[in-house]
């Protein structure tokens, strides 16, 4: 049974950083690909950042590159999404997903097999 489980979400100042977490268990990850995503209050989720647990290759939207980086610990089977310079449109609930067979990095929700049940980040101006 895998789990993925989120945690590290709050409530900061526009400027400011957060640093989610992800702890995956239930199987072995790595062929895995790792993704973030997020939802705003009335709208879908859509993609954050991915992670290749095999090879570290990243993939971000447009919309956080520069700013979050995402990043694996293979000895934790954990997880990160740094989070810098947050801005009010941040605002959403932060979802962590797993894509067990993964080709390339994949940015569209479906392709992802297993979700955790997300982290609400609240960015205020």
């Amino acid at each position: 049974q895998v789990q993925l489980v989120e945690s590290g979400g709050g409530l900061v100042q526009a400027g400011g950083s957060l640093r989610l977490s992800c702890a995956a268990s239930g199987r072995t990850f790595s062929s895995y690909v790792m993704g973030w995503f997020r939802r705003a209050p009335g709208k879908a989720r859509v993609f954050v950042a991915a992670v290749s647990w095999s090879s570290g290759r990243t993939q971000y939207a447009d919309t956080v590159k520069g700013r979050f980086t995402v990043s694996r610990d293979s000895a934790k089977n954990t997880v990160y999404l740094q989070m810098n310079s947050l801005k009010p449109e941040d605002t959403a609930v932060y979802y962590c997903a797993a894509d067990r067979n993964p080709a390339g990095i994949p940015t569209l929700t479906f392709l992802y097999d297993y979700w955790g049940q997300g982290t609400q980040v609240t960015v205020s101006s």
